[in-house]
């Protein structure tokens, strides 16, 4: 089934492809969080589901950052894994050794240009934040480091680094929203 006219659609305002959407979603990124909650040693399906909730609230809260030109399952995925980490930081489980990347997430299928240009709209992204936030990103949401652990690496102090980190976020979501750079 292709998500990507469904979801279409749902931004459309079509409340029954948005379900379905949604249940279809919801399907296969719970295979893939169950994968990696297993891979950190984690193994109770309420955790799955959790987790899944925490994504499909993600989803909808930010289907306004969907590029229509992009890979709704990539875009998904992606949410996916900030998720993921999220959660595992705050139960206290290290992530920085989970392998995050799209392979592990079931999307080394995709078309390997979609997958270039998101990494290079992404570098773009990263890039047009000034060096430090760009620093506490890579840490803590790249390299899985706490907020206090990347905040004494920048030199700063902890609520000084979530509010930095924070705002790089929402500048790179502005700057991704507008089509990442690219011309046209």
């Amino acid at each position: 089934m292709q998500l990507r006219p469904l979801f279409l659609a749902a931004l459309a305002g079509d409340g029954a492809a948005y379900r379905r959407f949604l249940d279809i979603i919801g399907e296969r990124l719970r295979g893939h969080l169950r994968h990696m909650l297993a891979r950190a040693g984690r193994r109770e399906p309420s955790e799955v589901e959790d987790v899944l909730q925490e994504v499909l609230l993600a989803l909808h809260l930010s289907r306004h950052t969907y590029d229509p030109a992009s890979p709704v399952t990539a875009w998904a995925h992606a949410i996916a894994r900030y998720k993921l980490v999220d959660h595992l930081r705050r139960s206290g489980r290290h992530v920085g050794h989970l392998p995050l990347d799209e392979e592990a997430f079931g999307l080394a299928d995709r078309p390997v240009a979609a997958a270039a240009e998101a990494r290079l709209d992404l570098d773009r992204a990263m890039a047009s934040l000034p060096e430090r936030t760009r620093g506490l990103i890579d840490r803590v949401r790249l390299q899985g480091a706490s907020i206090a652990e990347a905040a004494v690496a920048a030199g700063m102090s902890e609520n000084a680094a979530k509010v930095a980190i924070h705002r790089g976020l929402q500048t790179m979501a502005k700057f991704l929203s507008r089509g990442g750079g690219r011309p046209g």
